[in-house]
């Protein structure tokens, strides 16, 4: 396999969104040629996206050796990759022209690659062939300097020197390919992959190095090298991980550092319309699917800046109802906001309000008798309570979601659930409590603390003790400030 970026999974996927638009009516002609194709051998052309790649076309190997991609309308440019049956494939830049020859041979993509009738591809592959030059030197000293170490000092300065003079090579190479082609699709990837070259760290009044001059100076200028107003880069292995790292590494995990740093990419994609498309479609994505608990936070502000505002050109009104409905029904149910109320009867017939349950932390537990999944669950947080969490002051507020009550009683018999046990036999009020509630499966436990207040939600019975005590802890730290 081999690609100008390291990629350790390769995933084909049959592409049918709307945010990959297709540009002009000129069309594309791609000959490519690998020695060692049999005839009749099914290739595929696809395109990198964010993080995935996806099949564009397919052809197959005829008389001549040939694989030829033909269409009436341009694809947008970037990255593509060229896939034969064996899936060893290889990148290629999809340049503006798009009528140009790739001839290779299986044995070594990248040596033996000919190119004709594209500039962007003979720059493209010059650098790859430089670079696997240049790994081939530095291996050996690498490998040596590991061993050496701690063994020689004065060899290792040896390896050092050689390693970075290598590494000096490599950057004088970018450095004057992209002063000499700077209007060339390569140059701005090799920008792209540039590393941020961090200052010295400066000195505080005190005499004391600022400890975190290096990590706010990489966080500020780590789009320096990133061109958002070029959508080509969207379709490249470089522009996803960037952002993702950004997101990820760069940004404390807190839904409200992750907003401020949600708003400053939104902004920033706002020089062309689909960057701005693909950063806030993904950052919505993932913050609605996160497993984390809490990051549903992100996805609601997403929402209300971003698609409530209209910004998001790209959804139908169907599609915005959708969204918009399920940032309602999450908002209410954030950490940190009060849980909705609830007043439902008990197995006698009582009323009992969530609210005047007095409890340092009340367990507010969704279930269902019949729910296969509850039958193994509710026993284990029976047990989890009875021996770990009853003594510690906390309650647990258990709610019957279906209207079987002398099966739901029987069943609370059987288990001995000590505990209040509720029911809604009004078949209008349950799904409204649901609804409210986000239950779309069961079982489902919220977290509350003295104050109603929703401290974790979506959690395990086994996770509970763990996360009480947690929340204790952060509570007698803020007491002694």
């Amino acid at each position: 396999m081999n690609s100008f970026v390291a990629k350790t999974i390769f995933v084909l996927t049959v592409f049918t969104a709307s945010h990959i638009m297709a540009v002009n009516p000129d069309g594309y002609t791609i000959k490519i040629v690998v020695k060692g194709l049999k005839e009749g051998a099914t290739c595929l052309l696809a395109n990198y996206y964010g993080d995935k790649q996806y099949i564009k076309d397919s052809a197959k190997v005829n008389n001549k050796g040939e694989v030829i991609f033909k269409g009436d309308e341009k694809y947008p440019q970037g990255v593509y990759l060229f896939v034969p049956p064996n899936k060893k494939y290889f990148d290629f830049i999809m340049d503006e022209g798009q009528n140009f020859t790739l001839e290779t041979d299986t044995t070594d993509y990248i040596k033996e690659m000919k190119i004709k009738g594209s500039n962007e591809n003979k720059y493209f592959y010059d650098y790859q062939l430089f670079m696997a030059g240049k790994q081939k030197q530095i291996e050996p000293l690498r490998e040596l300097y590991r061993k050496t170490t701690k063994t020689n000092t004065d060899s290792t300065k040896l390896l050092l020197d050689q390693m970075t003079a290598v590494d000096k090579e490599v950057k004088d190479f970018k450095i004057n390919f992209t002063k000499n082609n700077p209007n060339t699709f390569v140059a701005k990837l090799l920008k792209a992959m540039e590393h941020i070259d961090i200052p010295e760290t400066p000195i505080l009044p005190n005499g004391k190095k600022d400890s975190t001059f290096a990590y706010r100076y990489y966080k500020a200028h780590f789009f320096d090298n990133i061109d958002f107003s070029d959508d080509r880069l969207l379709r490249t292995p470089i522009f996803h991980n960037q952002i993702k790292e950004y997101m990820e590494k760069m940004t404390p995990q807190m839904p409200d550092s992750i907003n401020v740093s949600a708003d400053y990419l939104a902004e920033k994609a706002k020089a062309n319309p689909e960057v701005f498309k693909y950063i806030v479609y993904w950052l919505t994505y993932t913050y609605e699917s996160s497993n984390i608990m809490g990051m549903d936070a992100v996805f609601v502000h997403m929402v209300e800046k971003y698609y409530i505002s209209k910004q998001a050109y790209w959804v139908d009104s169907t599609q915005l109802s959708k969204i918009t409905n399920r940032a309602y029904t999450l908002k209410p149910l954030l950490l940190g906001k009060k849980a909705p109320p609830i007043i439902m009867p008990d197995s006698t017939g009582t009323n009992i309000s969530l609210y005047n349950v007095k409890a340092n932390y009340t367990i507010v537990v969704f279930w269902d008798h019949g729910c296969g999944h509850c039958k193994k669950e509710i026993p284990k947080l029976a047990e989890v309570y009875k021996t770990k969490l009853k003594d510690k002051g906390v309650k647990v507020y258990a709610i019957e979601t279906e209207d079987k009550p002398e099966d739901w009683k029987k069943f609370i018999r059987e288990h001995k659930l000590d505990w209040i046990n509720v029911h809604q036999p009004d078949a209008y009020q349950r799904a409204v409590t649901k609804k409210i509630y986000d239950i779309y499966s069961t079982p489902v436990i919220y977290l509350l603390d003295e104050n109603k207040i929703i401290k974790g939600k979506r959690i395990d019975s086994e996770q509970l003790v763990d996360f009480i005590d947690a929340l204790e802890k952060d509570k007698a730290r803020a007491n002694k400030k």
